[in-house]
C-alpha cells in the first residue's frame, strides 16, 4: 500500500472516529504529502480512534441495557457498527503492514 493510499485508510478511520464520538470531522489531521510524518504517532492515533469507537459502543449498549432513557436502539446500533467496521479496517492494515514486513525480511540482501 503506497502512502497516499495508507493517509486516505488513515483519514477515513479518524473521520469515522471522530463521526462515532459524534464530533465534527477535522480534514487536517493527516499532514501533506511533502511535510514529514511520524508514522508511529499516526498508528498510535488510529488505534486510539478505534479503541475508542469500541468503549462509545460498549459505554452505549451498557447504557441501553441499564434502561437509559437518553439512549435508543438505533443509536447503539450505530455505535457497534462503527465500531466493527473500524476494526475491521485496522486489522487490514495490520495485516497490510504484516505482509510487508515478511516480504522485506524475505529480500535477499
Amino acid at each position: 500500500m503506497n502512502s497516499v493510499n495508507m493517509n486516505k485508510a488513515l483519514m477515513e478511520m479518524q473521520r469515522m472516529a471522530a463521526q462515532s464520538k459524534m464530533e465534527p470531522v477535522q480534514t487536517n489531521r493527516v499532514p501533506d504529502e511533502g511535510s514529514p510524518q511520524n508514522f508511529s504517532e499516526l498508528l498510535k492515533t488510529a488505534v486510539d480512534g478505534v479503541n475508542e469507537a469500541q468503549k462509545l459502543s460498549g459505554s452505549l449498549k451498557k447504557s441501553y441495557e441499564m434502561g437509559d432513557p437518553n439512549v435508543d436502539l438505533p443509536q447503539v446500533m450505530m455505535a457497534s457498527q462503527k465500531a466493527g467496521v473500524a476494526f475491521k479496517g485496522m486489522l487490514e492494515v495490520r495485516n497490510h503492514l504484516l505482509q510487508a514486513y515478511k516480504d522485506v525480511m524475505s529480500m535477499p540482501v
